[in-house]
This record gives structure tokens, sequence and C-alpha cells, in this order.
């Protein structure tokens, strides 16, 4: 059976989607499916797919379409459909180095244990740039949450046992909000499991003007909710005080936003909670005149 899924949400990106699939059909490897989860795109996104699965690609292209919901909920119908082994995320803007799968078929097949829930490997710039900080040693094994606290920095590529992924609950998908945290499912996972480490680049990013990481505030008011779950699971789980601490300012923020009056009661950490309402207050503030400013 194939190991690997690469998967690719999509939103209205087909004047970019194109550089994905070329990327992929330069792989050393083809032994994976590329399945691509259109969130409700208007831009024609299917018959471009359609047309590249009628090509002799050297590995299968599926496709599925789904009223738009945002990333997290294109990653649910995604998790809800993958059968491989191995699922890895490369977004619609991202691209992957030609020995990705290469990479991480071979050390999975090498180093693949019951104690791991798969693969951390690096992001590069498109100047093939390593983005953040390496892991300490390549080739060992620890938690994302771990290298984070160890002072470990940037976006990591997450490869992910699909058999893993299934042990835990999907994303919440509230009405109206567009947004969860796709770190809450790696929280949950490093309670339990650990990764194998790799200071291999596993993806290319080409952040976009309208793409998450450069919309995070307006995100904030937007999706309140999505982050009231992140920050619940970050405090209750988070690996530093520090951690817990800004987790639960956030919290506060988010908590403000969709107007919840419960916000303590529903915190798993509340004296941490009631010392951050004053810092969360002010956060709320700054969040709004910063999308105020920026709309």
């Amino acid at each position: 059976m194939t190991p690997l899924t690469v998967f690719t949400p999509t939103f209205n990106r087909k004047h970019l989607l194109g550089q994905c699939y070329e990327s992929l059909r330069e792989q050393t490897s083809k032994d994976f499916i590329w399945l691509v989860v259109d969130d409700g795109s208007t831009d024609d996104t299917e018959s471009l797919v359609r047309e590249w699965q009628q090509r002799d690609n050297g590995f299968e292209i599926d496709y599925l379409y789904k009223q738009n919901g945002g990333m997290h909920t294109a990653h649910n119908l995604a998790y809800d459909t993958i059968t491989t082994e191995l699922s890895v995320c490369i977004d619609s803007d991202d691209h992957m180095p030609k020995d990705a799968v290469k990479i991480i078929l071979d050390l999975w097949k090498k180093h693949k244990q019951e104690r791991l829930a798969g693969i951390l490997g690096l992001d590069a710039d498109t100047e093939h740039t390593i983005l953040g900080t390496q892991f300490e040693r390549d080739g060992m094994e620890t938690t994302l949450s771990g290298f984070y606290a160890r002072g470990g920095r940037g976006d990591k590529k997450v490869v992910l046992r699909t058999d893993v992924v299934n042990q835990y609950p999907r994303y919440p998908e509230y009405p109206g909000e567009s947004l969860v945290p796709l770190s809450t499912l790696y929280v949950m996972i490093d309670q339990d499991y650990t990764f194998l480490a790799t200071n291999n680049a596993l993806v290319v990013v080409d952040y976009q003007a309208d793409g998450s990481t450069n919309t995070i505030f307006k995100q904030y008011r937007q999706s309140p909710k999505g982050f009231s779950y992140a920050r619940r699971l970050q405090m209750r789980y988070g690996a530093t005080f520090k951690k817990r601490f800004v987790s639960a300012i956030h919290y506060v923020s988010s908590s403000i936003f969709e107007k919840n009056r419960r916000f303590l009661y529903d915190s798993p950490r509340k004296i941490i909670t009631c010392a951050a309402a004053l810092p969360g207050l002010s956060l709320n503030v700054y969040i709004r005149l910063k999308t105020r400013l920026s709309s």
C-alpha cells in the first residue's frame, strides 16, 4: 500500500497551486498520494486539478470539494479520508524540495517505532534558508512542545502517523469562525508520543499577504472560540509557566471577543487566568486598535 499522503488544503489558490504540483512531479520518490482538499474555491480550482489527474504523474491525485469552513475543517476532512500510514500537509502556496518524500519514507522505514507519532522536519524559505532553529541533533526524539520549551524557534513540518491522528478528536468547528490553530492536535499528541526529528527541510514556504500568518490579528477577532479552545489546551499542557501564563493572557482576550462570561469557570488554570485578567484586557484593546488601523 502507498505509505504517504501529501494533502493540500486550498481556497482560491488556483494561481499558486501549480508550484506545489510541479514540486511533487519532481520528487525523487513517487510513492505517495496527493490529496487536494478544496475548501469551497470559486476560481475553478477543480478543473485545474482534474486536468492534472489525466496526466502521467507517477503518483495518484485525489480531489475533494467541501463548503468553505477554514483550514482546520479541510484538515478534518483530509484526516477522515486518509488511509495511508503517514500524512503530511503542504499548503497551496508552499512546495516540497525534490528529495523530501524520499527523506520521509527512508527515515520512517529505518526508525519507525510505536512510541513515535511521526517525523518533524524543517521549513525553508524561497531562498532555501532554514527558518527558525534546527533541532539539537539530527535523528533525535523529541516532542514539539519540548523543542520550543528548550528555546527552539520557528514553524516545523509535521509528518503524522494516521493511526495516531485518529486517536484524538478532530478540530472543533464553530459556526461563523474560520480558524482553529492546527497546533492543538500536536499539543495533545505530545502528551503520549514523541517525534523523530530531522534537520532536513521538508517544505519551502512562501507566505502570502492574505495568508493566516499575515492576518493573525484579524483572525484573533474573527475566530475567538477557536483560539479560546487552543489557549485552554495550552494552559493545561504548557511545558513552562511562561507558556501557560501567556496562553492565559490570550485566553482572556479571546474570551472577551466571544463574550464568554464563564471564561474563569471554563479555564483549566483558574489562578493563572485571574492573574492574566488585566494583561488579557490590555491585549484585547491592542488587537482592536491593531485591526482597526489595518482595516
